[in-house]
């Protein structure tokens, strides 16, 4: 914490993304800078060891430090890591992603996800010569997607933090982007009739934590290619975690363009644009260049944690764990009396409290990270998964959940929420994040 007041004075924000933020977990009871890593736990700079079931905020897949992605990514900073001109690597991941991905047939590089849904964006722009975009879910903090708050700072609530201002977002760029809910189809229809022959693209995660509706998806895709706009799945926070042939394999959609990031290099900075040659082809009379995106440790770290997602089978391993995970958790609040239930999809899984309203769930949710902290387990209400993830962090995490949820139960027996909680009632609202 001393730390934190010190990035307070220096870093507008404390920290350089939100999820990373104290607020977001037990402030002053969770950790907040680490140390080290490696496998499935990291040791803050107080010298306390946690399970981390945040997985680096999803770029985790195989496990900290990683031995055969980092032997890899050593090796090639043995031989330089920045050309003046081309390296083999950009072909063999871009042939890689050919044979896994339905969609793809051509690829671009980037290194976050942001940047790499703002080009996805771009290309879709380009090649429709449309301006407006429709977006379901997060695709992070560029001008083009915060543009959806110029003309109703609601808009986004449902997407993302809610209560986020466009500040510095420029207004000519209001009516460009407009969010529609997931799972309603008549509304993404009368949206796209509304403003026929302007969507570049329709552009959405197309899922996290749950299955989508029947049929939901299948749906978008015909009402995107009936309209002639772009299908761009955002598939930065699920990619290759749900299997071989990344989400859009998983719900038999295939779209145009896709977006990878957090699931394709283990914790290094990369990031991929791909889909159809027809889509992507025309990028390359558009301005779309940048000296680091080439850089070969991204390219070498993604095409080795690639090759050994594949070798270890690593999906099959997280739906798996997932699972044990979901019922080990539902049997627990089972013996203790907790009403709570771990649901969603195996490979995503998260908590639900049953609680009178928003606040009492808040302060549930919040007691769980603050107690589940106190006993080695750093995280949220939810489970992001990797492969170090095994046994011993499972009877770990099921044995402090035993006792955090003991005392919910008391908690809430004896109305004392408030006297258990040791921090503020976690923060989910980014207006309140920044002041």
């Amino acid at each position: 914490m001393e730390l934190y007041r010190r990035a307070l004075e220096l870093l507008p924000g404390g920290t350089q993304l939100i999820s990373r933020r104290p607020t977001r977990f037990a402030c002053g009871v969770s950790p907040v800078y680490a140390a080290r890593a490696r496998g499935a736990r990291f040791w803050d700079v107080d010298g306390h060891e946690y399970i981390d079931w945040v997985s680096g905020i999803g770029a985790i897949v195989l496990g900290y430090a990683d031995p055969v992605v980092d032997e890899a990514v050593h090796e090639q900073i043995s031989l330089g890591t920045m050309y003046s001109i081309n390296h083999p690597l950009e072909l063999e991941l871009a042939e890689l992603l050919c044979c896994l991905l339905p969609c793809v047939e051509m690829v671009r590089y980037a290194k976050t996800g942001g940047e790499a849904c703002a080009m996805a964006v771009r290309i879709a722009r380009g090649v429709t010569g449309r301006d407006k975009i429709l977006v379901c879910g997060y695709h992070g903090w560029h001008d083009w997607y915060l543009a959806a708050n110029l003309t109703a700072e609601s808009n986004l609530n449902t997407h993302l933090f809610p209560g986020i201002e466009p500040i510095g977002v420029p207004a000519a760029l209001a009516g460009t982007t407009i969010p529609f809910a997931y799972g309603d189809i008549a509304a993404l229809g009368q949206l796209l009739d509304d403003n026929r022959g302007q969507v570049a693209a329709v552009m959405m995660e197309p899922l996290r934590s749950e299955a989508p509706p029947e049929g939901y998806l299948n749906a978008v895709a015909q009402l995107a290619r009936e309209h002639g706009a772009v299908l761009i799945f955002d598939e930065v926070s699920t990619g290759f975690r749900y299997g071989l042939a990344g989400a859009q394999g998983y719900v038999g959609v295939t779209p145009d363009l896709t977006v990878l990031a957090k699931s394709i290099s283990n914790g290094y900075p990369m990031a991929v644009v791909a889909g159809r040659r027809e889509v992507m082809e025309p990028s390359a009379r558009m301005f779309i260049s940048s000296t680091y995106w080439s850089d070969t440790i991204g390219l070498r770290a993604a095409l080795t944690t690639l090759e050994e997602i594949q070798r270890r089978d690593v999906p099959a391993g997280l739906w798996d764990f997932g699972a044990r995970l979901q019922a080990w958790l539902n049997t627990v609040a089972a013996e203790v009396g907790l009403d709570v239930r771990c649901g969603g999809l195996a490979i995503h899984p998260h908590l639900h409290f049953a609680a009178v309203d928003d606040l009492a769930r808040r302060k549930l949710a919040t007691l769980f990270i603050q107690e589940m902290a106190k006993r080695g387990c750093h995280g949220y209400a939810s489970f992001y998964l990797n492969a170090a993830q095994q046994d011993a962090e499972l009877e770990q995490t099921i044995a402090a959940a035993r006792e955090t949820f003991a005392i919910l139960v008391e908690g809430l027996a004896r109305g004392s929420l408030d006297e258990l909680l040791e921090c503020q009632v976690q923060e989910e609202h980014f207006r309140r994040l920044v002041r």
